[in-house]
């Protein structure tokens, strides 16, 4: 579950778990997460919520930090940096009324399956193996995957993919070369194809771009 809490909030809470839990507290520079067209009210707090992407990033941003490497701060800042456009999406999102889904996949399945391709971006992840984590039949897995997340399966890979490779472009001492590879490509051409097909620029253009 995921918490929010802007900058001049008070916010109390206490847990009283029956098993071992984690928590993790992020902490962000309120300017960046500022939303120009949100006036004085700036985010919405909010408590307990889920929210895939968001998540997703935040987990990598924690994994980045316990690591320690102390040439990762390209990545760190790239990250914080996508996490506050998600944050803000989802900010938007809560303000629209959300239509029942039904036939989706539940919480507990959209967590496994995403925290298991986030952890395999390098790696073609058959159907077979997520609808396992989903404990469902691949057509049903398939079905409900789609219905969740508005794409299929092996397109959210694609698109994972992608945007891992926009945060590695963002830190100029990896190649391009090095990216691919790291994303499972045996070619850079492979990467470069596929990472326009995504995003509309060259992975040389994106990055010339990058400021």
């Amino acid at each position: 579950m995921l918490t929010f809490v802007p900058a001049g909030r008070a916010y109390w809470e206490w847990h009283e778990a029956a098993s071992f839990a984690q928590v993790t507290f992020l902490y962000f520079d309120p300017v960046a997460l500022h939303k120009p067209d949100a006036g004085e009210a700036g985010l919405s707090p909010r408590v307990y919520f889920e929210d895939p992407l968001v998540w997703e990033t935040a987990s990598k941003l924690k994994k980045a930090i316990e690591s320690g490497e102390t040439d990762c701060a390209p990545y760190l800042e790239a990250l914080c940096g996508v996490l506050a456009h998600e944050l803000s999406r989802a900010d938007d999102l809560v303000r629209e009324p959300t239509p029942v889904s039904r036939g989706g996949l539940a919480g507990w399945q959209r967590r496994v399956v995403v925290e298991y391709v986030e952890e395999h971006l390098g790696e073609q992840v058959c159907l077979l193996k997520l609808a396992e984590l989903a404990r469902l039949s691949v057509h049903h897995f398939c079905r409900a995957f789609k219905k969740s997340f508005g794409i299929p399966a092996y397109q959210y890979q694609v698109l994972r993919r992608m945007e891992f490779a926009k945060l590695r472009l963002g830190d100029r001492a990896v190649s391009i070369t090095d990216i691919a590879f790291s994303l499972g490509y045996a070619q850079t051409s492979s990467f470069s194809s596929a990472f326009r097909k995504a995003t509309g620029w060259t992975p040389t253009d994106y990055r010339r771009e990058l400021k």
